[in-house]
């Protein structure tokens, strides 16, 4: 590429020098120089929309100095990197251009071997310069593209530092958490436009936040549907924490939501949260042209299908008891053991709850009945419908209470 180089001096003489010396080097294409007489023409070129690379100025001129003109250069927004010439002796003005932000400087009688020597190494610098600035853009593009799936701090660690974190396909064992909005499809075929386009946005701001505060990442939104990994890309020793921490608070966020909207005349069913901790294969399955950080695996398919047991089993967040076994201090229900579509073997559900919940005089009565249930003690229905009758909106005790009466025994439940 041609670097194109501003030289500026009152020399009439100087121009034809300079072509002779460079001749080589403009015959080749490697260098481009243009010439002004004074900093007042050097100006009215720089600011004509001419492109050009460095400027080598004289500081003694009439109209407009070599001084003054570095100080407007140095006052533009693409500060040119700058070479002064002037006289051996001169060197109070030299060093007054030096501290004005000139790059380097040669001295007059002009050694043609010095000045390409000085024009490499402006060059050298100023596309090293260049080259930080293509390098910051990509960053910020790559900010701009990876804080839509990552919490904020890893998306600038990415976008700084790509080979820090190894997105391509590899084992890792995570937490996988879907939610979705109950019937939210039929209510969208009754809204109008105007209001489905902030429903969402305030929607799935708030729960994106909640999920990047605790390090989760979004590997896919799908309306209103969201599917989250913890442990990945980056790891995480507690990301079955992580998860049921954040489950929790997604659900009061999503109750809140719900709340705001039926106010309005919105009326919007839960938010259904589904867990399950293990192992899956992570990684970008986009392709050369599309960026798809996903996961696949028993773990993932296992996490759906817990979230769309909710809808059964009348719970808002369902956890595999691998999740609660990895959390210490785990805290909350047993729902039963659950034999998912696609599965041999029933895993063990639970029901994650807040400290405050766990310990509400409520939730020991329900573990006292599901320790009956489990032991298939027929005191286990007199204990559901006596919990039911304190707490008639517990939709997980109504659910084992209808088994009961229905015949099912045990906790062995087949989801439909």
């Amino acid at each position: 590429m041609t670097a194109t180089i501003l030289v500026v001096d009152d020399e009439p003489d100087l121009e034809t020098l300079v072509e002779q010396r460079f001749r080589r080097q403009i015959r080749g294409g490697e260098f481009e120089f243009r010439f002004a007489h004074d900093g007042v023409e050097a100006l009215e070129l720089l600011t004509s929309g001419g492109a050009f690379d460095m400027v080598v100025s004289d500081i003694n001129m009439p109209r407009m100095d070599g001084l003054t003109l570095l100080q407007k250069i140095q006052e533009a927004d693409d500060q040119l990197s700058t070479v002064i010439v002037s006289a051996y002796g001169d060197m109070a003005n030299i060093r007054t251009a030096m501290n004005r932000g000139a790059f380097d400087f040669v001295t007059k009688p002009i050694d043609f071997a010095d000045l390409e020597a000085t024009i490499r190494k402006t060059l050298a610098h100023i596309e090293r310069l260049r080259e930080a600035r293509r390098r910051q853009a990509q960053a910020e593009r790559a900010h701009a593209l990876l804080s839509h799936y990552f919490s904020p701090n890893l998306a600038e660690r990415l976008a700084s530092d790509p080979d820090s974190v190894d997105l391509g396909g590899q084992r890792r064992e995570i937490t996988s958490l879907f939610t979705d909005i109950a019937e939210f499809t039929s209510l969208v075929e009754t809204l109008d436009p105007d209001i489905i386009a902030p429903l969402l946005n305030d929607y799935l701001g708030a729960m994106t936040d909640i999920v990047f505060a605790h390090g989760g990442t979004v590997v896919k939104l799908v309306g209103d549907a969201m599917h989250v990994l913890f442990g990945a890309p980056s790891d995480q020793p507690d990301h079955a924490e992580r998860a049921v921490t954040c489950a929790l608070e997604l659900d009061l966020s999503a109750q809140s939501f719900r709340e705001r909207w039926a106010q309005r005349g919105i009326m919007l069913g839960a938010t259904r949260l589904g867990l399950e901790s293990g192992p899956a294969i992570v990684g970008n399955f986009g392709g050369g042209r599309y960026f798809d950080y996903t996961a696949y695996g028993d773990t993932v398919n296992t996490s759906a299908r817990l979230e769309a047991g909710n809808k059964q089993l009348g719970t808002r967040i369902c956890i595999g008891g691998s999740v609660a076994g990895r959390v210490a201090g785990f805290k909350g229900r047993p729902v039963g053991d659950l034999l998912l579509r696609g599965r041999k073997e029933p895993i063990r559900a639970f029901e994650p709850l807040s400290a405050e919940a766990f310990e509400d005089p409520a939730t020991r009565a329900y573990l006292d009945a599901f320790a009956k249930l489990e032991a298939e003690d027929p005191g286990a229905m007199p204990g559901f419908a006596a919990l039911l009758g304190m707490r008639s909106e517990d939709s997980l005790v109504g659910f084992h209470l209808r088994r009961l009466l229905s015949g099912a025994t045990g906790t062995l439940i087949a989801l439909e």
